[in-house]
């Protein structure tokens, strides 16, 4: 059985989103955190999160990508039972038992996109249009012998301390003083 996980390559998350999943965390689709809302009226992090993120099911937080994992039974049904706590609990449904029938179409769909191999990155794409929610789908294919990296690398600049020399020249640029 294949699930689908949070995972995180940067920290790009971070800034993207309100509430970042934690990296590892269940996830879903999680389009149904918009049921209420008008996608036409949403902006900054809250469009983003509608437009492309996959739902952290015990962070309620949101992931840019998700990842396809091995999975048992039990996951499965843990999976379930958190997703259903979290709706009564984050989302007001009326009791545990209708929270169990959404929370287990949830978990249905979200097994419905595990098609991929094992370690497979899924990504979504959310729009609106007449009133309706599309969702696409796409797995990022990484080239052969590549693994998971960083989508981006940062990197500490270290500040010099010493003084601008006052005769620097742009157009000159080897490095010399300039000539006036």
């Amino acid at each position: 059985m294949k699930l689908l996980r949070t995972i995180a390559l940067d920290p790009s998350d971070t800034f993207v989103f309100d509430v970042p999943a934690d990296p590892g965390d269940w996830a879903v689709s999680g389009a149904f955190r918009f049921c209420d809302r008008d996608p036409a009226e949403l902006s900054g992090k809250d469009r983003s999160a509608f437009r492309s993120g996959f739902l952290g099911v015990k962070s309620w937080g949101w992931s840019t990508l998700a990842q396809i994992v091995h999975a048992t039974e039990d996951d499965r049904r843990a999976l379930v039972e958190l997703l259903a706590k979290q709706l009564v609990e984050r989302f007001g449904a009326p009791d545990l038992a209708a929270a169990r029938l959404a929370a287990e179409e949830e978990v249905e769909f979200a097994q419905s996109l595990c098609t991929h191999p094992i370690s497979a990155l899924i990504a979504v794409h959310r729009s609106a249009s007449e009133g309706e929610v599309r969702e696409s789908f796409r797995r990022l294919q990484l080239r052969e012998g590549q693994g998971h990296g960083k989508a981006f690398s940062f990197m500490q600049e270290v500040e010099d301390d010493t003084e601008p020399d006052g005769n620097f020249n742009l157009a000159n640029t080897s490095g010399e003083p300039s000539r006036r």
